[in-house]
């Protein structure tokens, strides 16, 4: 299953992006998955490099003349090779998962609008990254070090405001001097601290941020660079001499291509190339721009201020503040339209969003003008009033992911909405009350959602773990949920669950729901536990 080419919609890059992850859910599974924890797997590395680094701080002759020394020893040890291994290969790593991570935002979509912010400062977070890892390769005083450092000086004195060359200064002499090492010391403490600022602040826009890999993922990692540490060491090349200028390098690419590309340009080209790729990066949310979709709007007559769709929220989009309306209530919902990204979550989230609720026009606490529930509930029962034959089954899916609509048949109806979160688990007691054997809920693939958590808060509704959840009278063996992005898994999915309901239908009385009432629709009741506030 896991080479099957998924069908959700987007470009065919993102397709064949989503296909890499499916197939590597195989072995890893959605929580281990790498490609689906790219941030929360940067934030690791970063770790590892902050836990490393300070091991061989402690075990640093901070000088000129001792750093060489007092390093090239270290990694002749076992415990100190482990640690310089690790802090080299988790540089390297941390590049390519912010390049991975760059990528896949970019073919998903996931830069516009309310996402700008998180995707700002993450382009600004890459200047550190590279700062921060030129920097340490200064500290070893090898020969790779003198070389970095006479590029990095060049390249900066093309800049009028380094015009005396400042830099080079402290080069000229032929031998480094400690007050300029204590610089260099001050600057790869000094930036790496930065780089935490902005790591903190890119996540400030996201709710329940992705920062902790599962366990399996963060132990493979380290496991895997301990095992690259010993088996390939991070040893210095020869002492650096000013006097003489290296002829060959073993240069780390992944941080050190700079150099090189400047030598076989010129340091001018070398800042139009980056200044220009950083200002494309930083202007793409608002040259990609697409048209801004309606954003979740509040009934205020219909809020009674619980928080659920506070708490929902994947984007902080929405806060409780005081009643317009003079009410004696907790407080009422209020939507930031410039952070939400109408995913449709809070609707779920709302108590309000009960079909059962016997009101000729369903109006909730908070709801999605485009695709409002009232208009769900309406196209759930013209799918119900349809259904023939048997098992009769109704499918709930996303617009991200696989179109469900393709699935529908005499036996089967399907409704996609804007995300799966923003299904409350009402719909499918509904469901199974006016005449569906079953309710299959499908959306993009675990730990994947375009929402992010859309997929997270369904299934723990439906497990009764978060409110609104689906009441223990809804027979569980009559729900399945499918995550996936693959067409032919979902088909496959779906057959499966026909079987499965085909034998239950010598299933006890006791078992199934009492049944109600098709007259131009399934009857309406206020239910318990679902009603409106």
């Amino acid at each position: 299953m896991a080479a099957e080419l998924p069908v959700s919609p987007g470009p065919v890059a993102a397709r064949w992006l989503e296909r890499v992850e499916a197939a590597l859910d195989w072995p890893f599974g959605a929580g281990g998955n790498p490609l689906r924890h790219l941030g929360a797997l940067g934030f690791f590395l970063f770790w590892v490099i902050l836990g490393s680094g300070i091991y061989l701080y402690f075990a640093f002759d901070a000088t000129a003349t001792g750093a060489y020394d007092s390093i090239d020893g270290l990694s002749r040890r076992p415990l100190g090779a482990l640690a310089r291994g690790l802090h080299r290969y988790a540089s390297d790593a941390l590049v390519g998962v912010i390049a991975l991570h760059l990528l896949k935002e970019v073919l998903q979509g996931r830069f516009t609008g309310a996402r700008w912010f998180p995707w700002v400062t993450g382009v600004v977070l890459i200047a550190f990254v590279y700062a921060s890892g030129i920097g340490g390769y200064w500290l070893v005083w090898d020969e790779v070090a003198q070389f970095s450092l006479t590029a990095t000086a060049e390249w900066l004195d093309w800049l009028p405001l380094f015009g005396l060359a400042l830099v080079r200064n402290f080069l000229e002499s032929g031998q480094l001097t400690d007050r300029f090492y204590s610089l260099l010391v001050f600057l790869h403490i000094g930036i790496p601290l930065f780089l935490l600022a902005g790591m903190w602040l890119h996540i400030q826009r996201v709710v329940h941020a992705d920062v902790n890999p599962a366990r399996a993922l963060a132990a493979g990692t380290l496991a895997m660079l301990a095992a690259l540490a010993f088996a390939k060491p991070a040893l210095s090349q020869a002492p650096a001499d000013l006097t003489a200028m290296p002829l060959r390098l073993a240069l780390d690419w992944w941080l050190l291509f700079l150099h090189p590309l400047m030598y076989r340009t010129s340091p001018a080209a070398l800042w139009i190339a980056a200044a220009g790729l950083a200002a494309l990066l930083v202007a793409l949310p608002w040259l990609a721009r697409a048209p801004r979709p309606a954003v979740a709007r509040v009934s205020p007559a219909n809020c009674n201020g619980c928080g659920r769709c506070f708490a929902d929220c994947p984007f902080g989009a929405v806060v409780i503040g005081p009643r317009s309306d003079g009410k004696r209530a907790p407080g009422e919902a209020r939507v930031i339209p410039e952070l939400c990204v109408a995913c449709g979550i809070c609707a779920g989230a709302c108590p309000s969003s009960t079909p059962f609720r016997s009101v000729t026009e369903l109006v909730t606490g908070i709801d999605m003008p485009q695709r409002p529930l009232a208009t769900l509930r309406d196209e759930l029962e013209r799918a119900l009033g349809e259904l023939r034959g048997g098992p009769r089954i109704v499918v709930f899916g996303c617009d991200r992911a696989v179109d469900v609509r393709g699935l529908a048949r005499a036996d089967t109806g399907a409704v996609s909405l804007l995300c799966t979160g923003q299904l409350p688990p009402s719909f499918v007691e509904y469901a199974l009350r006016s005449g569906a054997d079953g309710v299959l809920v499908s959306g993009c693939p675990g730990d994947g959602c375009h929402f992010r958590l859309g997929d997270a808060w369904t299934e723990q509704r439906l497990a009764g773990e978060r409110e609104p959840h689906l009441r223990a009278s809804a027979p569980r063996e009559r729900v399945r949920t499918v995550w996936t992005a693959s067409a032919a898994r979902l088909a496959h999915e779906l057959d499966e669950f026909r079987a499965a309901l085909a034998a239950l239908r010598e299933a006890p009385a006791s078992r199934a729901l009492p049944p109600r009432r098709l007259a131009g629709g399934p009857l309406r009741e206020a239910t318990a536990g679902t009603a409106a506030p």
